[in-house]
């Protein structure tokens, strides 16, 4: 493999390189790859920059024809999932349907730029004789941001990443994409940017369209946000992370939005009528949803809530039998498995933190043995570090002693992505009470299911209050993620011959308008 990245369609090389780890056995992988420096990352973004005014301008089909050449060139990469088998410790089976969402969302917003809605065109036609003052023609649409920073997620090598949801979605508004792999998959990395870069190639697009910097530290993520060719950022990853990059971009001559997801402990509240019906089954349920993937999922169910009583019993004697066989899995890297085995002893050091259950002792690097805890509502209101997020398969039941508790405890939370109600018929009344509070603190309310796994659709939302993500506003996964690198822009008067294609008044792109207020 060869260990250049990417700047435009150009190779490039440096005398610093790095290399991946197997995090199954803290081994080097082979292939040394080349370090990007901040000079590599300025001429990454220079290019972009040059790219921006015609990509932006392509038809909608043209787009569209161009994300699903990335999707084809991405399926024809021989050893791909293996080569992410190798640098991240996650199994073929997960990773194969991690390419095939990569590919699908890639193909949705395809489907989304050929439907034409993302437009959003409105158009106010002249009132030359409205009294007491006539008005001008007014004609809206919404354009490009500019060239946009992606950073590579740890936990999805795929569908988080090179060409993840915030690649596909910037470019899809036709925004140029300067991405920073993770270091921990640097080949799967390389590997995806050359998909990319022979759909650009292609297409006949201009070269900038799309770059790919790698290296292992913090100061060429800083050179990539301060570039002043870039317009935004999207992010996912840790608080710290995702913070540093806001302020980062907020001291800038010219500040500039993060979209980043950060941090959530998504919070599962059980009802009486479920927990009496199906107790045993839901705690098992619970387990199968926390060590999914050895917990690495930003939609974990971190935090379980539920009234006290023979029922809970019942759920928490099913969770500690199903997690107590829960075998190990290897972590993504040995950072990631560090950091969970603290958060572990922070929980259980806590004074009126009851242990209740260990997964199976493992052998071999960097697996996460999982753990459950249980708490009382009164405890986990008055502890903060308690509603800390724990990044892998560990979670705390909290008992409380009525539905005003279980609210106390909901409205002491920080924001989240998911918020799980499990209801039957009967609990339906006091459920409604809740879902307004639910509503302030997450981005998605589910009802009797687990909250990991996310759908790419048209309605899907994977976004929240602070920390969630740093701006409620926005989704990154499903189509309205497209809205983040949009902005818009509105014509007045101007001649028809001055009027870009998706505004002028013979509407050569047959896209849906708006006009004079009624939908067209």
């Amino acid at each position: 493999m060869d260990g250049s990245f990417l700047i435009g369609g150009q190779a490039v090389t440096s005398s610093e390189t790095f290399r991946a780890v197997d995090p199954a056995t803290n081994e080097a992988l082979d292939t040394d790859f080349a370090v990007s420096t901040k000079e590599h990352v300025a001429q990454a973004c220079k290019l972009a920059d040059e790219a921006f005014d015609s990509f932006r301008e392509t038809d909608p089909e043209d787009r569209a024809a161009f994300l699903e050449a990335i999707a084809d060139e991405i399926e024809n990469v021989d050893g791909l999932v293996q080569r992410a088998m190798a640098e991240s410790g996650l199994p073929e089976a997960r990773l194969t349907g991690e390419r095939g969402r990569t590919c699908g969302q890639l193909r949705l917003f395809a489907k989304l730029l050929r439907q034409g809605r993302w437009a959003e065109v409105v158009v106010d036609n002249a009132m030359p004789d409205r009294q007491p003052l006539p008005r001008a023609d007014l004609r809206q649409r919404r354009i490009a941001v500019g060239p946009v920073a992606v950073f590579g997620a740890s936990n999805f090598p795929l569908a988080f990443s090179v060409a993840g949801g915030d690649t596909a979605s910037a470019l899809a508004a036709g925004c140029p994409v300067v991405c920073k792999g993770h270091p921990a998959h640097p080949g799967t990395s390389v590997m995806v940017a050359r998909a990319i870069a022979n759909a650009v190639k292609k297409c006949g697009l201009h070269e900038g369209v799309f770059s790919l910097v790698q290296g292992t530290s913090n100061e060429l993520g800083a050179a990539l946000v301060t570039d002043p060719q870039i317009k935004a950022v999207g992010f996912t990853g840790s608080r710290a992370g995702g913070l540093a990059l806001v302020e980062l971009a907020q001291k800038r001559p010219e500040p500039i939005p993060v979209y980043a997801e950060m941090s959530s402990i998504n919070p599962v509240v059980l009802f009486p009528d479920a927990l009496k019906a199906r107790g045993a089954d839901l705690g098992k349920g619970y387990v199968g949803s926390l060590t999914l993937g050895s917990g690495q999922f930003c939609t974990n169910p971190g935090v379980v809530v539920a009234i006290d009583g023979p029922e809970l019993d019942t759920f928490a004697e099913a969770a500690v039998e199903a997690l107590s066989e829960a075998q190990p899995q290897v972590m993504l890297t040995s950072g990631i498995h560090k950091n969970y085995d603290k958060g572990v002893e922070l929980l259980s050091g806590q004074g009126e933190v009851k242990t209740l259950a260990r997964g199976a002792e493992g052998t071999g690097c960097n697996r996460g043995r999982a753990a459950l805890f249980e708490t009382t509502g009164e405890a986990f209101i008055n502890n903060p570090e308690l509603a800390h997020e724990v990044f892998g398969a560990a979670s705390i039941i909290v008992r409380c002693t009525d539905f005003d508790q279980i609210a106390k405890v909901l409205e002491g939370m920080e924001g989240q992505l998911t918020a799980t109600l499990q209801i039957d018929e009967g609990d339906h009344e006091e459920a409604a009470k809740l879902v307004p509070l639910l509503e302030r603190k997450a981005g998605r309310i589910l009802a009797n299911a687990w909250p990991t796994g996310v759908e790419v659709s048209y309605a899907m939302v994977h976004g929240g209050p602070f920390p969630a993500t740093s701006d409620p506003r926005t989704t990154s996964v499903g189509t309205a993620a497209i809205e983040r690198f949009l902005r818009p822009v509105c014509y007045q008067d101007l001649p028809d011959a001055l009027l870009p294609k998706p505004v002028k008044h013979d509407n050569p792109l047959k896209l849906p308008r708006i006009v004079d207020g009624e939908r067209e």
